[in-house]
């Protein structure tokens, strides 16, 4: 069997952590098991490897993200990059092709195709086993697995099952997105479960799917097309389309974490970073990234988050308006994380034509701001912290705390951590210059 794990979603309802540059999946918040804080892929690379299915993983992120998916992966697992965002049919159509080209999948092989960010027991993870033989006593041309609801939520997609008779599974007979509260209960009432998103099929299934679409079901031919494609989610491409799907059950634990509330429900310290709450405050959470205290006194049932990106702060049950709220954002981004490390806009200030960008970096012990090219008219960094090694045209030097290094228009550079490594770099930029900032 082979596991591929869909990188896609940006999460902006979890805003001002996550958005456009840094997933929710890479948020290092949750409890682990070692006292410490883990992300959510993390998490998830954990339990895989834990129920013995760390060997089958792929994961497919978006181009922009793939080093830092492997970044916090650790370099354990495969990652491969789609060119765009296309929604989840794409991606895992992505996958496909790739294990089928490289020749790591046969056309009878099980693949199982899930979220990369999903919250779960670690019995959820076992059930993954279970999907070839099922498959196969079945004679379904589709896996669903789903978990009993704990209330009836307006959030999540619903399955609804017939009689499982004596096997641990039971065809699907429909599927409801997202209901109204009153319509989720009627659900559960008819024992629907909700929809985690968890799909598994053959190999040759998908390239009979893509043949049927008239899509090639060759990697370079379909990655050449992928500017081309509309967005595709599997369920309504797949899913609600087929005549021969069974659904397993799950009684144990599932969530998306993708709201503040669903999210704060899950950590353990009602204080993130620095700051307090005070007073009467029940059920209200900090969750503080900026260097800067933040502090809450007698407001309860609210979250008060700060990044770089800004500040957020909302009733948790109204939180998730953000994401309408940011739609037609057109601001650029202040803060990234890349296999590196991170970078923090400091200041954006136009002088005549130029724009004086000033950022600090933050780049982790043994990693690289590789080599590149000065595509601006200045750059200077400031070496805050930490030591390491600059390249500049070819030459070494040693990086210490308080060195200055001036690089011009064409000049090649690069510098390597040796130890965390804090730095200040100053861009002077002309009008046709790159605004970009730094690739992950």
């Amino acid at each position: 069997m082979h596991t591929i794990l869909l990188c896609g979603g940006s999460g902006q309802r979890l805003w001002p952590l996550s958005g456009r540059i840094r997933s929710k999946m890479f948020l290092e918040l949750l409890p682990a098991p070692d006292g410490g804080k883990e992300s959510m892929i993390g998490r998830v690379c954990r339990q895989l490897d834990h129920a013995g299915l760390g060997s089958t993983a792929l994961f497919v992120a978006h181009e922009d993200q793939m080093a830092l998916t492997r970044r916090h992966t650790r370099n354990r697992y495969p990652v491969i990059g789609e060119p765009g965002k296309r929604g989840t049919f794409t991606a895992a159509a992505l996958g496909a092709l790739y294990l089928h080209s490289t020749g790591k999948a046969k056309p009878e092989d099980t693949l199982c195709v899930a979220p990369a960010d999903m919250y779960t027991d670690d019995a959820f993870f076992d059930c993954f086993r279970q999907f070839p033989d099922i498959l196969a006593d079945s004679q379904a041309e589709l896996v669903l697995l789903g978990t009993r609801p704990t209330h009836p939520s307006d959030q999540y997609g619903y399955i609804i099952p017939g009689n499982a008779g004596s096997g641990a599974y039971a065809p699907v007979l429909s599927f409801q997105e997202k209901p109204d509260s009153a319509r989720a209960e009627e659900l559960i009432q008819q024992q629907a479960l909700w929809n985690c998103g968890i799909f598994a099929f053959r190999l040759s299934f998908m390239l009979s799917h893509l043949q049927h679409m008239g899509l090639p079901a060759e990697l370079t031919a379909f990655t050449g097309l992928y500017p081309e494609f509309p967005v595709r989610s599997f369920d309504q491409e797949v899913a609600e389309r087929s005549r021969k799907a069974v659904v397993l059950r799950h009684e144990g634990e599932w969530r998306d974490l993708g709201s503040w509330d669903a999210l704060t429900a899950r950590l353990t310290d009602p204080v993130i970073g620095e700051g307090g709450i005070w007073g009467s405050s029940r059920d209200t959470h900090i969750v503080n990234g900026l260097g800067i205290p933040l502090h809450v006194i007698g407001v309860s049932g609210i979250v008060a988050a700060g990044s770089p990106e800004g500040i957020l702060i909302a009733g948790k049950g109204e939180a998730n308006a953000i994401k309408e709220i940011l739609q037609n954002a057109a601001e650029e981004p202040r803060y990234g994380e890349t296999g590196w490390g991170s970078y923090t806009v400091l200041d954006r200030t136009v002088s005549g034509p130029e724009l004086i960008l000033t950022l600090a970096l933050s780049l982790l012990p043994g990693h690289d701001l590789p080599e590149l090219q000065c595509q601006h008219s200045a750059k200077s960094w400031v070496i805050l912290s930490g030591q390491g090694e600059i390249v500049l045209n070819g030459q070494s030097a040693a990086v210490r705390t308080g060195g200055i290094f001036t690089i011009a228009r064409g000049d090649r550079h690069g510098i390597r951590a040796f130890t965390a490594l804090k730095l200040i770099e100053i861009r002077t930029l002309a009008e046709e210059d790159d605004r970009r900032i730094y690739n992950s």
